[in-house]
């Protein structure tokens, strides 16, 4: 993205999911019962798998912009070869090394044996293909976060789709309102095929739970976690670009106050899910407290991306650094920390009666590992091939302007 395209207020967000979700991995590894007064701050804050919900907002609103700026303008649609091979670009690269590493892994320092069965999830991590079962739900074993790519790249097929249908719609019966309207009823389709999705292949109870192992706790999430319920929320955030381009764009500080609001309610949500499921499962199963925490997060990006001083102070320049190698942090954090743990079993304080200190060291020491790798993934490999693909669409939309 361009600076001159950079919508105020993303890259807080996009920092605070992937830190969230770090955060969830971390505390995974401290005994809670151990932790004393620290107890009921880290167990809201186990509640940091809410960043994947905001991951998939994100995505569903900077995506949907350019969709809806050519809808509103009586523009033909967006070209795809130039929508898939952005995406491809920023997806793939990273996405197949940090799975090989995760492969590689598994079948080594994990000491998982070579069986068909993981070399069968691999392949289908590899095609994009895990999300539809729960054999394959994780692709590998050694990074676990994994499992949320697929269901991305899924949104990422389902979002032209339902733009197609809105393009079709005849320009003297099209205007903002009823294209916004026809988008919500797209989210209507989409979670009813959810619910159909969960009432036809509710998986067996044979060795279902996390004490299984991780295809074991695949079981215990699907059917609720499936790619067309998350399609759902990433639905939202595109209904929220819709709305976002309809505003004023002068900043407004009542567009400062509205998203504080709900950036602290969202907050909220962690703590207020505490005695409940780690998933948090909200309206129709769907996790992360759907729709109230997938509202308010989409509600704060449209009001940050008019805010007259919130965004820029939230956008600061750890933040958009954090923004620019978020999707190294996610897909590398796991490898960092299940290696660490099986090299230095105690270095998280586990089995200590007095864990913490123990554990904040692991952890500093840990996310200095992720930061590194995650900018070295961006910095020698993602941004390469993010600009050869920018190189390929500029010139594509050139030869196509004077053919």
């Amino acid at each position: 993205m361009q600076q001159q395209d950079r919508v105020a207020g993303a890259d807080f967000l996009r920092a605070a999911a992937c830190l969230f979700v770090l955060t969830h991995h971390l505390i995974l590894r401290v005994d809670l019962n151990k932790t004393e007064e620290w107890q009921p701050m880290l167990t809201a804050l186990r509640f940091g798998n809410f960043g994947v919900a905001i991951f998939f907002i994100l995505s569903g609103f900077l995506l949907a912009l350019p969709f809806w700026r050519s809808l509103d303008a009586g523009c033909a649609m967006p070209d795809l070869r130039s929508y898939v091979l952005r995406r491809a670009a920023r997806i793939v690269p990273g996405y197949w090394v940090a799975l090989t590493a995760g492969f590689i892994l598994s079948a080594t320092l994990l000491g998982h044996a070579l069986t068909p069965e993981l070399v069968m999830r691999y392949i289908s991590g590899l095609f994009f293909m895990n999300q539809w079962h729960w054999r394959t739900f994780f692709p590998v074993e050694g990074n676990g976060p994994l499992w949320s790519i697929s269901f991305e790249v899924t949104s990422y097929v389902l979002l032209p789709l339902g733009f197609l249908w809105l393009f079709a719609i005849p320009e003297k019966h099209r205007s903002p309102l009823s294209t916004r309207l026809a988008w919500l009823g797209i989210i209507a389709v989409t979670l009813l095929a959810h619910e159909t999705f969960r009432t036809l292949v509710p998986p067996n109870e044979i060795d279902r739970g996390w004490q299984y192992g991780m295809q074991g706790g695949a079981k215990e999430w699907m059917p609720n976690y499936n790619p067309i319920g998350f399609f759902a929320v990433f639905a939202l955030g595109s209904l929220a670009a819709g709305i976002q381009i309809l505003l004023p764009r002068k900043p407004r500080i009542w567009f400062d106050i509205i998203a504080f609001a709900c950036l602290g309610a969202a907050g909220l949500q962690l703590p207020l899910s505490t005695g409940g499921p780690w998933e948090a499962y909200g309206w129709l199963g769907i996790p992360y407290a759907f729709p109230l925490f997938a509202v308010l997060i989409a509600v704060a990006l449209v009001t940050l991306s008019r805010s007259a001083r919130l965004a820029v102070l939230l956008d600061n320049t750890f933040i958009r650094f954090t923004a620019t190698v978020s999707f190294g942090i996610y897909i590398w954090q796991d490898i960092v920390l299940n290696s660490i743990q099986t090299i230095a079993p105690a270095i998280f304080g586990i089995g200590k009666d007095d864990p913490l200190r123990d554990w904040f060291l692991g952890c500093a020491f840990a996310t200095a590992i992720i930061f590194l790798l995650a900018s070295l993934s961006y910095f020698a490999l993602e941004r390469q091939v993010i600009r050869h693909a920018a190189r390929i669409t500029r010139k594509d939309s050139v030869i196509t302007q004077y053919s």
